[in-house]
């Protein structure tokens, strides 16, 4: 710490200037997932041996369906920056590095479209 600037340590971030931000953006994505999971569980608990129109019909509410997009989109930033750090941490080689963070990001946006557009076909009532 002593070869740190003033500067520098006001603010905060390390040598790849994006240390804190991927820090804190993970602690606000894993307190967000604590709060639409226990949304979900409460929901699942609630359906819990309903009948296909009633489920339907629920889902169909928008104040059900912006809280189920609202996990989606925390659940899977939360993941990504997860493996991101994981790739970073255990992946030497450069070249598998870039191509493994590749495939993670690819992941995620693909879990992300199938997710929002079966909660939007759920919700719409298809």
């Amino acid at each position: 710490m002593a070869y740190r600037t003033p500067l520098a340590r006001v603010r905060g971030l390390g040598s790849a200037k994006t240390g804190a931000e991927h820090f804190w953006r993970q602690r606000l994505t894993g307190v967000a997932n604590i709060f639409l999971l226990s949304f979900l569980i409460w929901l699942l608990v609630t359906l819990a041996g309903a009948d296909y129109a009633t489920v339907k019909a629920t889902l169909a509410k928008p104040q059900i369906a912006i809280p189920l997009l609202l996990l989606v989109a925390s659940g899977l930033v939360h993941m990504r920056l997860g493996m991101q750090v994981i790739i970073e941490d255990y992946v030497h080689s450069e070249g598998r590095k870039v191509v493994a963070l590749m495939l993670s990001s690819f992941f995620a946006f693909a879990v992300g479209l199938v997710c929002v557009f079966a909660v939007l076909k759920l919700s719409f009532g298809a």
